[in-house]
């Protein structure tokens, strides 16, 4: 199975990334490798992780206080956020 990200899900992403890294040196590397083994975890069990708002589902991200929301399609995982957990909890939805 393949995943991709919505177009802003991608670039917070990023923006998460320089934070950390900006915060520690190092740091950027642990939360990019923590969010991709939330994909990794979402791409073995797709259907596993809690449903938020119609087909959209979150899975954690271990040692961040993210989440990774996404929507399993017939061509794979697309991903829609990875949200800050205390950030606007419906911000996404306009993505969809």
């Amino acid at each position: 199975m393949t995943f991709s990200f919505h177009p802003e899900a991608e670039k917070e992403f990023e923006n998460a990334l320089e934070y950390y890294e900006a915060c520690e040196r190092g740091r950027g590397e642990e939360f990019y490798l923590e969010v991709h083994a939330a994909i990794d975890r979402i791409l073995s069990f797709p259907q596993t992780w809690p449903v938020l708002a119609g087909e959209v589902r979150r899975c954690l991200v271990h040692r961040f206080p993210y989440g990774v929301l996404y929507s399993v399609e017939p061509d794979g995982v697309f991903i829609l956020a990875v949200m800050h957990l205390r950030r606007d909890p419906d911000y996404w939805k306009r993505r969809q």
